[in-house]
């Protein structure tokens, strides 16, 4: 599934392509969110056109549990036809809400045992459901399940953490083998907390599970950005060279390019979306705050003809702070549609600089801009 093109000969950044179910990705790779089935605001044919190519979303496996539950997708054949979008999907497996909704949950031997954040209702996860849930769904990619220790969390935590993840991926290799659809793809999730010696044993035991692919997780919940980089560094030079390397959950732009250049090739983050509905536009300069006072007559678009959305080329900043500042849709329509155009372009220039062998100077020169900006806006 994943072919190794080229590689940077003064950095661990790769360029390489996962050939799957519905289509081919070139990595390095962005991953819209599309946590329910959407990406927030976006028709799925403006994710396909030209002007953002993108090749992969990821979904959410608890989300869409819930609603609109196996039942309704079984009915599709699958998340791709329910949501009308023919492209590779990724899903999470449910292990990231383990942490983010610890006050509903209980964690067992067995799997998690959940109040629904909606209505209250019960739900199980175990290793074995959340893949059945997956084939559900139709992922291109699964996700097995994992626990997500906080930050910061006891050295004793998070070893006890790490041996449970690790058991229920042994029983979540066992459902693979024995229950494994057609045209779907597994990967294990890379644990371990900030303790060097845990992530180094969980990296490990996982390769020795032979999955398709291998995520680090349990990055950006909190601790320095240091310490998130130390765990990559560790884990991933003790994954397969012929496997894909995911980073989970990741992140601002210049965080995307230190991880690439210590062999990442895949990354998802809420942020492009998230942030553009907040008024917050992403530049080569750092972000931009459209509410700030200091765009209320700047005639200036956006950004220059061919580093934004075509939608976007024309309208002034002066106008998008109009829209944003009265929460009109238009105005989060078009700051989201920018912001994914900077990611995926993004990720397009960094495979480019890797075929080409200039990826460090690109990298140090775009964090160089994007972080001096920072202290300008």
């Amino acid at each position: 599934m994943f072919t190794l093109l080229s590689a940077d000969s003064s950095t661990a950044a790769r360029r390489g392509r996962l050939s799957l179910a519905h289509g081919e990705v070139e990595t390095p790779a962005f991953m819209p969110v599309g946590t329910r089935g959407t990406v927030k605001s976006v028709h799925p044919s403006e994710l396909i056109d030209p002007s953002l190519d993108c090749r992969i979303i990821l979904g959410n496996t608890y989300h869409l549990h819930l609603r609109p539950g196996t039942a309704v997708l079984d009915t599709f054949g699958g998340l791709h036809e329910f949501m009308r979008w023919d492209r590779p999907i990724l899903t999470d497996s449910g292990g990231y809400q383990v942490f983010s909704l610890s006050k509903l949950r209980k964690i067992t031997e067995e799997g998690v045992r959940f109040q629904s954040h909606l209505d209250g209702s019960p739900l199980f996860l175990t290793p074995e459901s959340v893949l059945e849930t997956q084939r559900s769904i139709g992922s291109d990619i699964c996700m097995i399940l994992d626990e997500c220790p906080p930050f910061p969390c006891e050295r004793d935590y998070a070893a006890k953490s790490l041996a449970l993840t690790q058991r229920w991926a042994e029983r979540a290799r066992d459902w693979i083998t024995a229950h494994r659809p057609p045209g779907q793809c597994y990967f294990g999730i890379v644990q371990g907390g900030c303790y060097p010696d845990l992530r180094e044993k969980a990296a490990r035991d996982l390769v020795a599970l032979d999955f398709d692919g291998y995520a680090i997780g349990g990055l950006s919940v909190g601790e320095p950005v240091p310490d998130m980089l130390k765990a990559v560094e560790i884990a991933a030079p003790l994954l397969p060279t012929d496997k894909p390397r995911y980073a989970m959950g990741l992140g601002q732009p210049d965080q995307l390019l230190e991880l690439i250049a210590r062999g990442i090739d895949m990354f998802d983050c809420v942020l492009p979306t998230r942030v553009a509905r907040n008024g917050t536009a992403y530049t080569p300069e750092g972000p931009i705050h459209m509410k700030n006072a200091c765009w209320e007559h700047d005639t200036r678009p956006l950004a220059p003809a061919g580093e934004t959305h075509p939608l976007c080329e024309g309208f002034s900043r002066a106008y998008l702070r109009h829209l944003i500042k009265n929460d009109e849709i238009l105005g989060l329509r078009l700051l989201t549609l920018h912001n994914l155009a900077f990611y995926l372009h993004l990720m397009k220039r960094v495979r480019h600089a890797i075929e080409t062998a200039t990826f460090a100077d690109f990298k140090d020169d775009f964090i160089a801009r994007y972080r001096g900006g920072l202290t300008k806006i």
